[in-house]
């Protein structure tokens, strides 16, 4: 099995963002909103989730991630969303663009998502915050 940690960064937030997914304490994706646009933390922790279930390409694996949010939006929000035409109750969906792409991604995958506290000393999490630091600088892979 595959495990991934993910992290997203935007700073100032919004600001520039970066987002990464690291894999055997490597980077294998960095990257950043399409066409530099500015962003938020939570866009770029999306586009890390989106990453990491690409690069896996079906593979069973294992994403951790620090955001509550995510997991939230992909295991118990976007059912009832989707189910209602990609409406919510109260309002817009906000990043719809991210939720429409990561949740069928998620749904063929074979992935598991697990949420780690971050900045915790967790070595996965350190090196993905460190490494979206970075991507929001411009590093690429």
């Amino acid at each position: 099995m595959l495990t991934y940690y993910t992290d997203g960064s935007a700073s100032p937030n919004p600001g520039p963002g970066g987002y990464a997914v690291i894999h055997n304490k490597q980077p294998v994706a960095l990257g950043s909103e399409p066409g530099g646009d500015i962003t938020t933390n939570i866009r770029m922790e999306g586009f890390a989730i989106i990453a990491a279930l690409k690069h896996a390409n079906g593979a069973e694996c294992s994403i951790h991630t620090d955001s509550e949010f995510w997991i939230n939006v992909i295991t118990k929000w976007a059912p009832g969303w989707e189910a209602k035409g990609w409406k919510k109750k109260g309002g817009e969906i906000k990043n719809l663009d991210i939720v429409r792409e990561v949740y069928p991604l998620y749904n063929q995958a074979n992935a598991t998502l697990v949420w780690v506290r971050g900045h915790n000393g967790d070595e996965g999490n350190e090196l993905a915050d460190e490494w979206a630091n970075k991507a929001r600088e411009g590093a690429r892979v």
